[in-house]
């Protein structure tokens, strides 16, 4: 499966919305797919991506805010602290924006693409993607943050975005 081969999945994808399997045991496989998911990620101009947005159930994130690539598999909050507000996007839910609210600390704790154990300290931007990114692991997308009156305002846009890959899909299915 090549980079190109993992397509970014769009809010309304059955996906997106359910609780990814964590993986019992890191295998070569796993490492290859983390490599593929950090080149569809940089491709697609983001700092982060879980497995779900690309398709794939299982508990894998990349995540580079410009300091260094982390692969992280099974990655968990085991601790966090403060709090910070950033407006986030999400390449499966393109073109919205909502201001979060998340801890400005977190400590995550996960295991390489080899399968050795990590232990990471993040703050502000960096604990703010890894947080992103866990939520997208547990079926949590960006527009749950949002108050009632902004995902009444975006409930249009969302149905469109949905709509759009439908009919995508159908499109290709048609060329078949």
């Amino acid at each position: 499966m090549s980079a190109t081969e993992l397509k970014i999945r769009i809010v309304g994808d059955p996906i997106l919305r359910k609780k990814a399997k964590k993986i019992a045991r890191v295998n070569p496989e796993h490492s290859g797919i983390l490599s593929q998911m950090a080149r569809r990620m940089y491709e697609s101009k983001g700092v982060g991506l879980a497995a779900p947005q690309v398709g794939l159930s299982c508990r894998m994130i990349v995540v580079d805010i410009g300091s260094g690539l982390y692969k992280l598999v099974n990655p968990r909050i085991v601790s966090k602290s403060g709090r910070q507000s950033f407006e986030e996007g999400c390449l499966s839910v393109p073109g919205i924006y909502i201001m979060v609210k998340r801890a400005r600390k977190v400590c995550v704790e996960a295991l390489d693409e080899n399968g050795d154990p990590l232990k990471i300290e993040a703050q502000d931007l960096l604990a703010c993607v890894f947080q992103h990114e866990i939520d997208h692991l547990d079926g949590k997308l960006i527009v749950d943050y949002a108050s009632l009156l902004k995902k009444i305002a975006l409930k249009k846009k969302l149905a469109n975005l949905a709509n759009e890959k439908l009919l995508q899909s159908e499109d290709k299915r048609s060329k078949l």
